[in-house]
């Protein structure tokens, strides 16, 4: 009998990963959506990937509860580091969460196996995110490669693919592509700092990028800014 097609979608709130999600969909994927409440500064992302997995389809939706502001390290998890609105420089910047990536992937994984997932999809991109060491394709492969010795699933002969379907595209390429799908970025949250109102700043880099994608792209930015 031939397995239905079903994947892990990591779901932040995101342009990206909603994008991701969609896309998914549309390659006739059942979707199960997972997202993570890991120390970040705010919880609106949380409560807009919830509303964006009712809104396209998603078969279950999860959030994983973490604790990574006990690590650090981070712009994005603690508090005493200021989020840069300087733009990127090519470094990897203070908003770059240690093992943030590897730490998903690999709960996305165990729930891969769970659900006879197999593919997980994840909106990471090499282009925009400059300096990013998790979002690179040599890191990609080199976790697909982890998955399918480490899972019982891929040792009894279903491997399971990492897809990375925005990993070379521009942000006004993914725009142009979510919006082909059909998507409505409106509700959703990139803000590094976005307030409980789910208002973006509009000078962190997120929303930088964000802002300079919909320009490149042509089309109207629906993002709510303070």
């Amino acid at each position: 009998m031939e397995l239905k097609k079903t994947a892990v979608v990591l779901l932040s709130g995101g342009l990206d990963s909603v994008t991701v999600l969609v896309y998914a969909k549309s390659l006739g994927y059942d979707c199960h959506t997972l997202s993570f409440d890991y120390g970040q500064r705010h919880q609106v992302e949380l409560q807009a990937a919830q509303r964006l997995a009712i809104t396209h389809g998603a078969t279950t939706h999860r959030v994983m509860q973490m604790n990574m502001a006990a690590i650090g390290g981070s712009a994005l998890t603690d508090l005493n580091i200021a989020v840069p609105v300087d733009g990127v420089d090519g470094t990897i910047p203070v908003t770059y969460v240690p093992a943030r990536n590897t730490i998903f992937l690999s709960y996305a994984l165990g729930l891969a196996e769970v659900v006879n997932a197999q593919a997980i999809f994840i909106g990471v991109n090499a282009v925009d995110y400059s300096g990013y060491p998790d979002c690179r394709p040599e890191y990609i492969a080199a976790f697909e490669a982890l998955a399918n010795l480490a899972t019982k699933a891929a040792v009894e002969g279903q491997p399971i693919k990492i897809e990375t379907p925005l990993i070379n595209l521009s942000k006004a390429q993914i725009i142009k592509m979510g919006s082909r799908l059909g998507v409505d970025y409106a509700p959703t949250i990139s803000c590094y700092q976005a307030n409980e109102q789910g208002y973006a700043c509009g000078v962190c880099d997120s929303c930088r990028l964000r802002r300079q994608g919909f320009l490149d792209a042509g089309l109207v930015d629906p993002t709510r800014y303070c």
